[in-house]
């Protein structure tokens, strides 16, 4: 069998030693006669993966006591709403920087439940942008502040954490565990699966313990975080398998050497593919220097009359799901943890192979 190179935006490229684990444990799990998938997730053998993965990943993100982990569901999507339900609390209104699409919706979602105080925006720029910190309009009795630190559509990611007097909450979905964080600068983190986590259908959220019990009453018992880390994430059936699979990942960023050299591998894919563009008067990134993302690399064609055949030729040679949003055109190369850099490599060497003929 022969597998492509995958840049999709999410779901996304999970590890093939990863999959290969889990095919060989699909059947039969361990000896025990039947898949995990249909085991009880109050089963000895369920918790004791849901447990194994977040001691994982308490070690990988080097997480303290005083947060909880919780293995939810809904994509971070749901947790645009959960944020405000779970935070906000009296003070009826939050902080929140609009640098992309996903900034967009979590704002308008927060609306739905509270005074949102747009600080800034770089939408001016068209999304190519971090606004300066020193141009936030920030409110002194906001709940808390929400940034999205890695904009998967326009390929916008922040290398410096704000410096603020309220908790911090961050939509971590497109580049969580690619490069090491300090997990004390926030409030709360969340993210959907389906970038470097494992598949679509889990979401996990990391939460300062003392930032729990705030919902508002009208809060459902499933968007509760309290309910949530009191339940050991098992207050309803959690996506078991998701979590099973978010495990071997864990473990095989362990065994890659953790989130540091990750990272180093990150930034020289992401080095290679961005000094391609660059080199070139064929395609270009219309990010900001200081702010191009180590996992979303977006680009243009000269001509964009080419977008399709270079689409159609793209997939004939393999390098699957290049296509941009639909919301901004051109192309987009999606290079989460595992994309291998022999993928980036094939993919450089056939723009550049794709240029020589056309322009």
């Amino acid at each position: 069998m022969s597998r492509c190179y995958n840049f999709c935006a999410g779901p996304a490229a999970l590890p093939e030693s990863v999959l290969e684990t889990a095919r060989d444990d699909m059947l039969e799990w361990h000896g025990k006669g039947l898949s995990l998938m249909e085991m009880s997730h109050r089963s000895p053998e369920v918790v004791g993966v849901a447990e194994h993965a977040q001691e994982t990943l308490r070690e990988l993100l080097g997480i303290p006591d005083d947060y909880a982990v919780l293995f939810l569901q809904g994509g971070a999507s749901t947790q645009f709403a959960a944020v405000p339900l779970n935070l906000m609390g009296d003070k009826g209104g939050a902080d929140y920087v609009n640098t992309g699409q996903w900034s967009k919706k979590a704002i308008a979602e927060g609306k739905r439940f509270g005074d949102i105080n747009v600080v800034a925006s770089s939408q001016d720029t068209n999304f190519s942008t971090i606004p300066p910190v020193d141009c936030w309009q920030l409110r002194e009795d906001a709940a808390y502040l929400h940034y999205t630190p890695n904009e998967t559509i326009g390929g916008v990611e922040y290398f410096w954490t704000p410096r603020v007097d309220v908790p911090l909450v961050v939509d971590m979905s497109s580049t969580i565990l690619s490069r090491p964080i300090r997990v004390e600068d926030y409030g709360a983190i969340y993210a959907g699966a389906q970038k470097n986590i494992g598949p679509a259908g889990l979401t996990l959220v990391i939460v300062r313990r003392e930032l729990l019990g705030r919902a508002v009453a009208s809060c459902p018992a499933m968007l509760n975080w309290q309910v949530a880390a009191d339940n050991d994430s098992m207050y309803n059936t959690p996506p078991t398998f998701a979590i099973y699979l978010a495990d071997l990942v864990f473990t095989w960023l362990q065994q890659l050497g953790g989130l540091a050299a990750m990272e180093t591998i990150n930034r020289r894919k992401a080095g290679k593919l961005y000094e391609a563009i660059d080199g070139s008067s064929f395609y270009a990134n219309p990010v900001e220097l200081a702010s191009r993302s180590l996992m979303n690399v977006p680009f243009t064609l000269a001509d964009s009359a080419l977008d399709k055949l270079f689409l159609q030729e793209s997939e004939a040679a393999g390098l699957l799901n290049l296509k941009g949003h639909r919301s901004v055109g051109g192309m987009r190369a999606s290079l989460y943890n595992a994309v291998s850099e022999e993928a980036v490599d094939a993919l450089i060497a056939f723009m550049q192979d794709f240029e020589q003929r056309r322009a």
